[in-house]
């Protein structure tokens, strides 16, 4: 049964949802993709991004910052990953560049093979809907990849457009902050 606190969160939430869902409607295609570049730019110019072997990134859809080429240029120099949906959990596979609808939610999955080493993840790129200064992600409502990241060190790197960065991202104790948010 929610309290009090936690039907405030969910209907704040909710709200934050739908004014981010606006925001980026409004957004050009040009204007994703420029700013999808600048986002990855900047993050193969970090030391954390060039020492990193292992990273996991998400294959976009047609609402979050751009990853498709950043995945297809790095999948030969370093391991990339990609989250599968087994059930309820994510499960990080290597991209090898093939990708099959998933026939429920009909997003593009990776098809290589499961990456069973977690703790040799480096660095993982995460999607969100909306962020905040202090790291605080939220996402599209099903908990998937806080369940996931709970089970790894790698650090976390949340990226979006600029209009999804808000004052405050309503949490609970569920929630996973990022250890950093690129935007543009």
């Amino acid at each position: 049964m929610l309290n009090h606190e936690d039907n405030s969160i969910a209907n704040n939430k909710k709200i934050i949802r739908q004014q981010i869902r606006i925001a980026k409607s409004s957004m050009t295609s040009e204007e994703k993709v420029y700013k999808s570049k600048l986002i990855f730019d900047f993050i193969e110019n970090q030391s954390w991004f060039k020492n990193a072997n292992t990273i996991m990134c998400y294959w976009s859809l047609p609402d979050e910052v751009i990853t498709h080429d950043f995945c297809l240029k790095w999948m030969t120099s370093k391991t990339i990953l990609l989250p599968k949906m087994v059930s309820e959990n994510i499960v990080p596979i290597i991209f090898d560049g093939s990708l099959s609808k998933e026939p429920i939610l009909g997003i593009e999955e990776p098809t290589g093979a499961e990456y069973s080493r977690i703790d040799m993840i480096k660095v993982i790129i995460v999607p969100g809907v909306a962020f905040d200064s202090s790291g605080n992600r939220m996402g599209r409502g099903k908990g998937y990849y806080d369940k996931f990241l709970l089970k790894t060190n790698a650090l976390k790197i949340g990226v979006c457009f600029d209009k999804q960065i808000v004052e405050k991202v309503p949490t609970d104790i569920h929630d996973i902050a990022m250890d950093k948010v690129v935007s543009f």
